[in-house]
């Protein structure tokens, strides 16, 4: 009888979600906000699936990878300014990193998509997902690392 008790009791206290766990977002007002299809018509199918469903490149597929021209990195999706070009470095993760973002430009949520709480980045103007910033970044900077989706990015070079 001890063993069924200590059974249920395990099986209950791995299905038990917390509320902090929840991987539903509340629904934010954004300046630019679109339907569904909208976003649909707009952005490629890889653009669609990062910045709408946070999704993740593939590493290495993104040209932003190797761009080292001065300039601004913008939403792919609404052109709002979210990285300089003086701010990348290259993590060797495989994806676009900046040490830090334009303040106001990007906001912050955490995700518990893995099982463990990441902090996921968005666009403060349409809410587009654009990657995740850890602590591991230049220790002589921020000592962040924005490691972003080249997808979720347009790169404006410096006239």
């Amino acid at each position: 009888m001890k063993k069924i008790a200590l059974l249920v009791l395990t099986i209950f206290l791995f299905n038990c979600n917390g509320n902090a766990q929840d991987s539903k977002k509340e629904k934010k007002d954004y300046e630019i906000t679109k339907t569904e299809a909208e976003w649909k018509q707009i952005l490629s199918n890889e653009a669609y699936q990062v910045l709408r469903k946070a999704g993740t490149e593939r590493p290495f597929s993104s040209a932003l990878n190797k761009e080292y021209g001065a300039g601004v990195y913008v939403c792919a999706a609404c052109e709002t300014p979210l990285f300089n070009s003086e701010d990348k470095f290259d993590s060797g993760t495989g994806w676009p990193s900046f040490d830090r973002e334009i303040k106001g430009n990007v906001e912050y949520s955490v995700d518990y998509n893995l099982g463990h709480a990441r902090t996921e980045e968005h666009c403060a103007t349409c809410g587009g997902h654009l990657g995740h910033v850890f602590n591991d970044g230049p220790s002589k900077t921020t000592g962040k690392r924005h490691c972003i989706n080249g997808v979720a990015l347009k790169f404006i070079p410096k006239k």
